[in-house]
């Protein structure tokens, strides 16, 4: 079943932001990931958002998504960034084919 990164990026030190960008990527589309989601300035239409850029990358599986976040090519692009840019990931697993259930009760 497909698994999603979403990450909420914040401020970032463009100079940091440029050299991050390829080395990320990179490691992403290594590992079998491919953007969903990769816009500028979000429009949000419920709700408070404080995001500068929202993004969506989808990967085969779960256990993908943590091979990539645990590699080597990854951690370097974390160093890169590492106290230049505040973000926040959340790893999340996709729907079965047949969608969405609420949960019984």
């Amino acid at each position: 079943m497909p698994a999603y990164v979403v990450v909420d990026v914040g401020v970032v030190e463009e100079e940091a932001g440029w050299a991050y960008a390829p080395v990320a990527q990179r490691s992403i589309l290594d590992h079998g990931g491919r953007y969903l989601v990769a816009g500028p300035t979000p429009e949000p239409v419920e709700g408070t958002w404080d995001s500068q850029r929202l993004v969506v990358i989808e990967f085969p599986d779960m256990d993908r998504v943590r091979q990539w976040y645990d590699s080597p090519e990854y951690r370097r692009a974390r160093r890169i960034r590492e106290g230049k840019a505040q973000l926040r990931m959340l790893f999340v697993e996709g729907a079965p084919p047949e969608g969405f259930a609420p949960p019984a009760g």
